[in-house]
């Protein structure tokens, strides 16, 4: 058996001489006009939905915690009226739009929500501030707060007057 000889050709560069080794490597270094249109198109997209969802989320995580607050608040307001043997109030002042337990710094309601306060008249200031008193023996004055989302969808939170428990039921749509 005789051996061949093959001769073989190694490319010596990254290009070839050969016009369609140019326009491949050309291509290769940058983009065309129309991959950077559709970036661009993408990125404006992009662009014009993300704040709406983010002001959503933000109005979705501020109704939450205005919620866990309040029933919170009452909760405590309630139990410390209990330990202490002493009346304690919840109030919310409606024109400054915040709420709290007495000797507590108050917290502030976010602009998006509207509040409906139910309460014993007596329980009413001329000023528009409006509380739920808890006995020590466990009874409160009673009312109702309810959190109204600009969508009309809420949660209402009972104070009964008998126990003084503390129930939330949603409302709306």
């Amino acid at each position: 058996m005789a051996r061949q000889a093959v001769r073989v050709k190694t490319a010596t560069s990254a290009t070839s001489n050969s016009p369609a080794g140019l326009s491949r490597a050309r291509r290769a270094r940058g983009f065309t006009l129309i991959e950077l249109l559709v970036v661009l198109a993408l990125l404006a997209l992009v662009t014009a939905l993300v704040p709406p969802s983010f002001e959503r989320l933000r109005e979705s995580m501020q109704y939450r915690d205005t919620v866990r607050r309040v029933l919170g608040d009452l909760r405590a307001a309630r139990q410390l009226a209990l330990a202490e043997g002493r009346e304690v109030r919840f109030s919310i002042d409606l024109p400054a739009r915040n709420f709290g337990v007495e000797g507590r710094a108050p917290t502030s309601l976010p602009e998006t929500l509207q509040i409906h306060f139910t309460a014993a008249q007596i329980e009413a200031t001329a000023q528009q501030k409006v509380s739920i008193r808890f006995h020590p023996q466990g009874g409160a004055t009673g009312g109702t707060v309810e959190l109204v989302r600009p969508s009309g969808a809420g949660t209402r939170i009972t104070v009964d007057w008998l126990s003084g428990g503390v129930s939330q039921s949603p409302i709306g749509s």
